[in-house]
């Protein structure tokens, strides 16, 4: 493949290298090394829970079977069930199904119908082959070959000429590793993932905007219990931007709350869970971030048509306070258990009235979101911990160490947060500090602890009216300028304290991290951290809020440099044949 290095920049990223263009023909944003670093270690991390998977899934089937009186059958018989439930957890390519995700359905794997495996029961794992859907320069793809150990195969997508050769040129460029592992294609990835199912242990979504189009069919491309990372930067959609919008690509209504963020999240997540359950699959979410200007999640993907009916129990609508910040949970299913069956049935509604019952005011109606845990805190340890040995190989370290030490604190199965400052701005009053805050609803007897997501949002078990007492609480020690009556601070502090607030402080105030000052949100790195411009398109001065002057210039004199060279060229050629005519 001939070219002219001098038209290239060499760009270095981790253990990978890649030639980029001088014009913006091939997408490439500097500031999603965050985005792969944190893939990066998720996928080590799966491959390392895999492997500790099927060791204990073949220690399983070596145990002898239990003896049994003939009374009570056959021998013969009782050895059928351990290979039937054998054959349930069984994977297409070895794999099995862990023993903390079949924890969370115990009740329902008793009556999982067993999943028919091709050929022989393998006891051998086979090492994961990746899919990169969307590949662009294939940056992504050449770290997972080069840097994760135990991957075999990533498969590169494109459906872009240029993008595809760029990879293709990108895979020499990084020698023989590269060019053994990573192989690109020029294809649709809809098509491509529809034409492999299950074929892939791990899928990888990162396009430009939504991924909503890719999701039915990657659901249906991974392995059983294999991972699905995705991301979405859409933000401006998923946080309520465009509410119609977000509804029509994702299947649920966003709400404008200081929590956006992570409903932006959990509405990602409902509907990856959406198209699972079309295909008799659901989803077991690992890891769920929001960092810069994007969503992304890592969840594994297992099938059961059982399993799948605890969808409607993980998934609810939120009501929305328009007056205070006051929000409520609905829902959408329950179970009644009656001896060892389970009945399925709609949720509880409404669980507010037609007013919100602290400050009068009329409610908005969000969702629905994925109202489960969105973090399997086992894994994130495992992974703070991967983190923490290899840190020199990874170069957005001090980032995403400090994103999961603070999700490693967060209350998992608390759905949204409380803003102190909105709390505060409501009743017009002077804002206590976090750690005065944190410890009456500690001394009241709830839980409460921080969120990745933003650095004044507070989760909390305790219900809206403790909260609000609290707050009446503080304010009668500080204070507040008379307002409106109709105001909504006024109607609650109209109302008498139950509960009278202790802000004594408590040990459990801050997170250990806090206790030891480990930097939890750091700033960016350098000034226009953030979306790029979409490859193909020229880049002219309006962009200069995006890339930054110093890099518009260099892109418009390269322009210039160009045009000045093809029109002395034109200019040559028209005089060699003015002199021949």
């Amino acid at each position: 493949m001939s070219m002219d290095l001098n038209d290239y920049t060499i760009i270095k990223e981790g253990e990978a290298e890649i030639l980029m263009h001088a014009k913006n023909e091939v997408f490439y944003n500097k500031t999603q090394v965050n985005n792969r670093d944190m893939s990066i270690a998720v996928l080590r991390t799966f491959i390392s829970k895999r492997k500790q998977e099927h060791e204990a899934f073949l220690s399983k089937r070596t145990k002898p079977a239990p003896k049994v009186s003939e009374n009570n059958g056959s021998v013969g018989d009782v050895e059928e069930k351990p290979n039937e439930l054998d054959m349930k957890i069984e994977k297409s390519n070895g794999e099995c199904e862990g023993p903390e995700e079949k924890s969370q359905e115990e009740t329902c794997s008793t009556s999982e119908e067993p999943i028919k495996t091709e050929g022989k029961v393998r006891g051998e794992l086979k090492p994961p082959r990746v899919l990169e859907a969307l590949s662009a320069s294939g940056l992504r793809a050449l770290r997972y070959a080069r840097e994760v150990e135990g991957v075999s195969q990533v498969v590169a997508l494109d459906n872009d000429k240029g993008a595809v050769e760029a990879c293709q040129r990108n895979i020499k460029f990084n020698g023989s590793v590269a060019c053994s592992k990573v192989e690109s294609h020029l294809a649709d990835a809809r098509v491509y993932m529809l034409t492999h199912p299950k074929e892939f242990d791990v899928v990888d979504l990162d396009p430009y905007g939504s991924p909503s189009v890719f999701l039915d069919s990657a659901v249906q491309s991974v392995v059983d219990g294999g991972m699905l990372m995705c991301t979405a930067t859409d933000m401006a959609v998923l946080c309520g931007g465009n509410g119609e919008v977000c509804y029509s690509k994702y299947g649920s209504y966003p709400l404008r709350g200081k929590y956006c963020h992570e409903m932006a999240l959990r509405i990602l997540l409902a509907c990856i869970e959406s198209h699972a359950n079309r295909y008799k699959r659901y989803i077991v979410p690992v890891l769920s971030v929001q960092m810069d200007f994007y969503v992304r999640v890592f969840v594994r993907i297992y099938s059961s048509a059982s399993a799948m009916k605890n969808t409607p129990l993980k998934l609810s609508y939120v009501y929305q306070c328009t007056g205070c910040d006051s929000f409520h949970l609905q829902p959408i299913g329950r179970t009644v258990s009656k001896n060892t069956s389970v009945r399925y049935l709609p949720g509880f509604a409404p669980v507010v009235p037609q007013g919100c019952s602290d400050c009068g005011k009329k409610f908005n109606m969000g969702g629905p979101i994925w109202s489960a845990p969105i973090h399997d805190q086992e894994w994130v340890t495992s992974i703070v911990a991967d983190v923490k040995s290899m840190k020199d190989r990874y170069p957005a370290y001090d980032r995403i160490s400090a994103v999961l030490t603070t999700i490693s604190e967060e209350l998992p199965d608390v759905p949204l947060f409380l803003s102190l400052h909105n709390l505060c701005a409501t009743l017009k009053c002077t804002s206590p500090s976090a750690v005065i805050f944190r410890s009456a609803v500690i001394n009241a007897g709830y839980r409460i602890s921080g969120t990745h997501v933003n650095p004044l949002g507070l989760k909390s078990d305790a219900p809206m009216d403790v909260i609000w007492d609290i707050m009446r609480c503080w304010v009668k020690n500080h204070p507040v300028k008379a307002q409106p009556a109709d105001q909504p601070g006024s109607v609650i502090l109209a109302k008498e304290p139950v509960l009278q607030a202790n802000f004594a402080r408590a040990v459990a105030s801050l997170s250990k991290a806090q206790a030891k000052k480990v930097a939890r949100f750091l700033p960016n790195p350098e000034r226009h951290w953030g979306p790029k411009l979409r490859a193909g398109r020229q880049i002219t001065s309006k962009h200069i809020s995006l890339l930054g002057e110093e890099a518009v210039n260099g892109c418009l004199n390269h322009q210039e440099s160009e045009h000045e060279a093809k029109r002395q060229k034109t200019e040559k050629t028209e005089d060699a044949n003015a002199s021949e005519s």
